[in-house]
């Protein structure tokens, strides 16, 4: 009865017949698989006082064993107490009790949650040294926390060890390692790793489609997605709540909000549910086209389904607000956001900024700017650019040649806009000189390609766009004489 208490979740009910069983004295003694399974229970469920408090009970009796460390030490990594985790298998050593294959997994992957991978890494080999034999838990674990922190070398030297070993690979290694490489944009070799997956005698499912799924659409790689998309259908895995969204999200990133309407409809019919993120991505791509009717029609329909929103849904609102030009409303909205316990992000300070400095409303652009600071969100170079921008509409290119500097100080890299933005201000006043040292400067900092985009962005008469071949290879003064043409 215990141990279907703790596989239905319910610990505490098992903590409380273990008590039952103790008060019966003689008549029903708890032994230590009694011990460990409720603490296992406990762990699980996150009730580590009570799951200690057991502990020092069975050390006490004398009971302990690896059996009973291994469930605490994954709970305090879950919790994200590595140290004390770390100091429990320390502990075990101490009291003569030898840590098994389970202690050592609980630990590899513990530290490979919190991306400490020298530590993992080091307990992976210390297992051999310990003469206990790593098995595909082990190597998942490192291939998973190595892909995670971006570094898919070093998941491949694992995935190579892996295969020279007599432990055959899982479908989530390569899943882990198909994310790995998406993750670093390499689709190509993602896909490669599918191929190899079928020809190892193993099947891409659900996930592994969805990964590649989503990749795609990131990558701009439509096509791709509906291939693979439809690939998955037709091998009757059926797509996820979440590979919708993916291809919902991918389809508003073209613009086409027919079909990612259209993929919500099929969605439905299918019975598979909607979630906040299916609301959260269609209103978002509503907003960017400034439909408000739409948007709220979306929002009371989310209201309504038992979701709630949340920041990037407020966000969305305020997007769509600020597309038609209504601050007011937008910064209604914004206020609500925080009334609500909700954090604005940098996603949502940046459009605020850029709207208000588009209408020349520079005093509120720099409070956002200034608060979103103060609550600890960084600004980035749209940020940056958002507010230059406004500066430079209104003539007031020194505050906004400050805010470069200020962007370059923080460790931050002007882009093509940066420099376009400033240069067009500084003509615009007829500061030809300052326009003159910048694009010089933005030579040697930029690339070829970045100048091709950078002029062709700047705001100069079409008869002067001819010579960006030959601007770039030197600054010019024919460009400046065009631009005042």
């Amino acid at each position: 009865m215990l141990d279907s208490f703790c596989k239905e979740g319910k610990a505490e009910e098992a903590l409380a017949l273990l008590g039952e069983m103790e008060l019966l004295g003689s008549k029903c003694v708890p032994n230590d698989v009694t011990y460990n399974v409720v603490i296992n229970g406990l762990s699980k469920k996150g009730e580590l006082d009570k799951a200690r408090k057991l502990l020092d009970k069975m050390r006490r009796l004398g009971k302990v064993s690896a059996f009973t460390y291994n469930p605490l030490i994954s709970g305090l990594f879950t919790k994200g107490l590595v140290e004390e985790a770390l100091s429990l298998k320390d502990e075990m050593e101490k009291r003569g009790v030898a840590p098994t294959v389970a202690t050592y997994n609980a630990l590899i992957y513990g530290l490979c949650r919190c991306g400490r991978m020298d530590e993992a890494r080091e307990k992976f080999f210390e297992m051999g040294k310990s003469k206990l034999s790593q098995d595909i838990i082990s190597y998942n674990s490192l291939i998973y926390g190595y892909c995670r922190v971006g570094n898919v070398r070093e998941a491949l030297y694992f995935f190579e060890r892996l295969r020279h070993s007599r432990i055959l690979p899982t479908a989530r290694t390569f899943n882990v390692l198909i994310d790995g490489y998406c993750k670093s944009g390499a689709l190509g070799e993602a896909q490669k790793l599918k191929k190899e997956m079928v020809e190892s005698g193993f099947s891409p499912d659900v996930c592994t489609y969805t990964i590649l799924v989503n990749t795609s659409c990131k990558l701009g790689n439509l096509a791709m997605a509906k291939e693979l998309f439809d690939e998955m259908q037709n091998k009757d895995l059926q797509p996820d709540c979440f590979a919708y969204n993916t291809r919902i999200a991918g389809e508003l990133m073209l613009g086409t909000v027919s079909q990612a309407f259209r993929l919500r409809e099929e969605m439905t019919a299918r019975g598979i549910p909607s979630d906040t993120v299916t609301y959260n991505v269609l209103m978002d791509g509503l907003s960017k086209t400034g439909s408000l009717r739409k948007v709220y029609g979306l929002w009371q329909k989310m209201i309504s389904e038992g979701f709630q929103p949340d920041c990037f849904t407020y966000t969305s609102l305020i997007h769509a607000h600020c597309k038609r030009g209504r601050l007011r409303e937008a910064k209604d909205i914004f206020d609500s956001m925080v009334e609500n316990n909700f954090s604005p992000s940098l996603v949502t300070y940046t459009i605020l900024i850029h709207a208000h400095g588009k209408k020349g409303n520079l005093k509120v652009a720099y409070e956002l700017f200034r608060r979103m600071m103060e609550n600890n969100v960084s600004p980035n170079e749209i940020t940056y650019n958002a507010l230059i921008d406004g500066f430079c509409r209104k003539g007031r290119t020194e505050l906004a040649y400050q805010l470069f500097c200020e962007m370059k100080e923080k460790g931050l890299n002007p882009n093509k806009y940066s420099y376009t933005l400033l240069i067009d201000g500084y003509c615009d006043e007829g500061k030809w000189s300052e326009a003159m040292k910048l694009y010089a400067f933005m030579i040697l900092k930029l690339n070829r390609r970045q100048l091709l985009r950078a002029t062709v962005y700047s705001k100069q008469p079409p008869h002067a766009k001819h010579s960006n071949q030959r601007l770039i290879s030197a600054a010019s003064t024919s460009f400046f004489f065009l631009r005042a043409i």
